[in-house]
């Protein structure tokens, strides 16, 4: 019993080890799409509002990813998914740079999109099949290697730019990471589902717990993004930040929420998922409020930047720790509430690099402060769901 007792805690490790090593590449390529969107319109000589059009190919391509990403889960071993999507999105970055035209690279971008939707559907799956109903603090984690994957992108391009003058050498850095990822993770078993497909709509009898989430998720999936996104070109562009600061600026962003995954890891194992949600909805909301208040100042900017990274944090694995409390998270469940990720990372980003030239910079913090207000009612709107159907 012993023996057969360290075996399956290896294999947890072994596995739990996988997704956090898969969810570092996945923060590579959210990260790094911020700082190089100037570098990359100047390689492809076009404006900021067309190369907006990368966020919303590469968040059609995650929201594909999403739908069919699910199913799979349910009836395939997961961990050849994950290490397909993890070798093309290293195969992606390594050429990235080079395509002088935007056709091409967003084309690109759509592809990357359907593996990290592989990459984000599998993790969220696969480690709550794991850990089961001890999967709070994991999930917490899985979440906390996104963002040190999303904190050292920007500070790869930082440096890229500082030694060169270009963002190449930063692209073909994080590629080298992300290969000897996949390897690791095609070496461990895949894990069996923990729920059978179908069960989630017997055990609740109401998909509108499931679409509210998703809902939820969109709001707070494109607030942050969009706000990782466009805070380097909001801040070169106003005057607040030089090019090198704007790239440390998205760093600090991204490294407060990197801390803050690792604290909401801690508090995952005290406190219940609904009041996680609660206390970072309402410190978001005050972050993107500062920065826009506040918008002539630098230190409000660098301040509001690392209180938003670090309040928005734990809100996506809370979310699926909440969901799964009372739906139960199937690759069908998990897929949904990633298409509603998907949605948010798709259309809000897009619609600030619309706008952005048009009605000037300010309109970034504003957009991301609705946002962020927008997540608080759905909210609201769960947690009277969830109490009128305990009475």
């Amino acid at each position: 019993m012993k023996d057969n007792s360290g075996t399956l805690k290896r294999e947890k490790l072994g596995r739990t080890a996988s997704y956090y090593g898969a969810f570092i590449t996945l923060g590579f390529v959210m990260g790094v799409i911020g700082p190089t969107l100037p570098g990359l319109a100047e390689n492809t000589g076009t404006t900021l509002s067309r190369i907006s059009y990368l966020f919303s190919m590469h968040g059609f391509g995650y929201f594909l990813g999403s739908l069919l990403g699910g199913q799979l889960y349910d009836h395939v071993r997961g961990h050849p998914i994950i290490g397909g999507a993890l070798v093309f999105a290293a195969l992606a970055m390594a050429v990235i740079p080079s395509i002088p035209f935007l056709w091409v690279l967003t084309g690109i971008f759509f592809l990357m999109g359907v593996c990290t939707a592989a990459i984000d559907v599998g993790g969220n799956t696969l480690i709550v099949w794991v850990h089961g109903n001890e999967v709070g603090p994991y999930m917490n984690g899985l979440h906390f290697f996104f963002g040190l994957g999303a904190f050292l992108a920007p500070i790869v391009v930082a440096r890229s730019i500082g030694a060169s003058g270009h963002i190449d050498l930063a692209y073909y850095i994080l590629a080298g990471v992300t290969l000897p990822i996949s390897f690791f993770l095609f070496k461990q078993k895949s894990p069996a589902p923990l729920h059978k497909p179908g069960e989630e709509g017997r055990k609740t009898g109401n998909v509108l717990q499931v679409v509210l989430i998703a809902l939820f998720l969109a709001f707070h999936v494109g607030g942050e993004l969009s706000y990782g996104g466009w805070v380097y070109t909001y801040a070169v562009t106003r005057g607040l930040a030089d090019k090198t600061q704007g790239a440390y600026l998205t760093s600090v962003y991204w490294g407060a929420l990197t801390l803050g995954r690792l604290v909401g890891a801690l508090a995952a194992t005290r406190m219940k998922p609904g009041r996680m949600l609660l206390v970072d909805i309402a410190g978001s909301i005050l972050a993107a409020g500062a920065v826009l208040f506040f918008q002539n100042s630098a230190p409000a900017l660098w301040a509001g930047s690392a209180l938003l990274g670090f309040s928005i944090a734990s809100l996506f694995a809370s979310s699926i720790n909440f969901a799964e409390e009372g739906i139960g998270i199937t690759g069908r469940v998990a897929s949904f509430l990633i298409v509603g990720a998907g949605v948010g990372s798709m259309f809000f980003p897009w619609f600030i690099g619309q706008i952005f030239e048009s009605r000037g910079p300010r309109i970034m913090p504003f957009s991301v402060l609705l946002m962020f207000i927008g997540a608080g009612v759905v909210l609201a709107a769960l947690f009277i769901l969830r109490v009128r159907r305990k009475r």
